[in-house]
């Protein structure tokens, strides 16, 4: 469809990703969404879901491999999409990563834990949005969405859902749910959300961190772990994330956006 807004999500398959694509394909406005994710078979089979799901639909969803911790897979999913539509109109950065159970579990060294976090949730990004910058700049209403999160607020580092609510017991190590490196990257995220807002704002380009609240997805282990933390089922994030695009959150450019109103810094 000529007239169709060119849509690109990262980590798309699953969780948070696969319901905005979800919300994109039964939409009566036009979209065309491309389905990242880090394997072929992945986005199709999230694709032949949501097409089985909705089967009406006249929008389009097209498979679109995309590695964020690999600049090669980042560049050639850029080309692959430069060659087929010529631009893009909205970047929606959705693709992270929690290890801090990895550093428990054994699995990470601390350091390896703490680069795998920022590596996925802030640079890979960061590559991801600077290699398709000159796409959206091709757009008559471009607009970049960075996936953030409430435990990345410096203001409530009190985070009672994360059962973060008060300080541990004297003594050394401590125990209980730490997910440090995960809200220190998101943290960072929002930093590089206000960046690019500086830098892109005079190209008209509109840009948020979206925090979409906690959510049962398989971020902090397996859907069931979130939800017994009191999580929200994933399918309200698309919604919200469609009202964004379409428009409805334009009054808070350059903040992070909650479906409630702004989160603080």
């Amino acid at each position: 469809m000529a007239d169709s807004k060119i849509i690109l999500i990262t980590g798309a398959n699953t969780g948070i990703g696969f319901e905005v694509v979800k919300a994109l394909y039964s939409a009566d406005k036009p979209y065309t969404v491309l389905v990242g994710s880090r394997t072929a078979s992945k986005a199709q089979d999230a694709i032949s879901a949501i097409q089985t799901e909705f089967p009406s639909s006249t929008n389009q969803l097209v498979p679109l491999v995309v590695d964020i911790e690999s600049d090669e897979s980042i560049q050639k999913a850029h080309d692959e999409v430069a060659s087929k539509f010529g631009k893009l109109d909205a970047l929606v950065n959705n693709a992270g990563a929690q290890f801090d159970r990895d550093i428990t579990s054994g699995a990470l060294t601390e350091r390896e834990a703490w680069n795998k976090a920022w590596n996925v949730n802030t640079a890979g990004t960061q590559v991801t949005t600077t290699t398709f910058t000159p796409l959206l700049l091709k757009s008559g209403d471009p607009r970049i969405l960075f996936v953030t999160s409430g435990a990345s607020s410096l203001n409530n580092t009190v985070h009672r859902k994360l059962r973060m609510d008060h300080s541990p017991d004297a003594g050394w190590p401590k125990t209980g749910i730490s997910v440090t490196s995960y809200r220190s990257a998101k943290t960072g995220l929002n930093m590089l959300m206000r960046e690019w807002d500086r830098l892109l704002k005079n190209d008209g380009v509109k840009v948020w961190a979206v925090s979409p609240g906690l959510l049962a997805t398989g971020l902090g282990g397996s859907v069931q772990a979130m939800k017994a933390m009191g999580a929200e089922d994933a399918s309200v994030a698309g919604p919200f994330f469609r009202a964004i695009l379409e428009g409805e959150r334009d009054g808070d450019v350059g903040r992070v956006v909650t479906r409630a109103g702004v989160q603080e810094w």
